[in-house]
């Protein structure tokens, strides 16, 4: 039997629950990339964190064989080495973007891509460096449930999904030179892209 109480409960209507302690990081996805960015030193996050404190606190660079879907859209054979850079991101503390990228090993040997730090405007501008300069980008988006290392290493609650962006750089005549598969805690992030008409 339900006890009636005298004090009225407010009425939460979907989209006005009571703001969370962390405020959403707003991920620009155009002005992000822009060449004047990263080729000013920039890292490409800046766009982003609005001065807020950014954190990479795990970075493993190594190499490995290539993943046969990682080859297929950098069109090397899966027996092929690429340079892989894991890393984990922090903003204001709180776990909010896995991130691996996978650039062939033959490109970016004896750069600063394949040490921890790549310095000012981080693997773009080393790739311009190189001579492989982004010069277009492509990101596919979806999202889905994580798996339990990803909801560790993210601290997610139960029942958080995640976002995964699947960027690939591409330099000039269509050659791709990276890609960067990134899991966002969808909770943190608002994912906003400027366009011109």
């Amino acid at each position: 039997m339900a006890v009636e109480s005298d004090e009225r409960q407010p009425e939460i209507r979907p989209g006005t629950e009571a703001p969370r302690a962390f405020r959403p990081l707003r991920r620009r996805g155009v002005q992000r990339l822009a060449r004047e960015r990263w080729g000013e030193g920039r890292s490409v996050w800046s766009a982003d964190a609005e001065g807020r404190e950014l954190v990479v606190d795990q970075v493993v660079v190594g190499e490995e064989r290539a993943p046969a879907a990682v080859a297929d859209v950098l069109g090397i054979e899966s027996h092929e080495a690429v340079c892989v850079r894991r890393r984990r991101f922090v903003l204001d503390g709180k776990p909010v973007l896995l991130a691996t990228s996978y650039l062939p090993a033959a490109l970016v040997a004896g750069s600063a891509i394949v040490q921890e730090d790549t310095g000012p405007g981080g693997v773009y501008a080393r790739l311009a460096e190189l001579g492989s300069e982004p010069v277009r980008f492509r990101e596919e988006i979806r999202s889905r449930m994580p798996s339990r290392d990803e909801a560790d290493r993210l601290s997610l609650g139960a029942g958080t999904p995640v976002m995964i962006i699947a960027r690939t750089a591409f330099a000039a005549g269509g050659r791709p030179v990276e890609v960067n598969e990134m899991t966002l805690d969808s909770s943190a992030y608002v994912l906003e892209y400027d366009i011109e008409a």
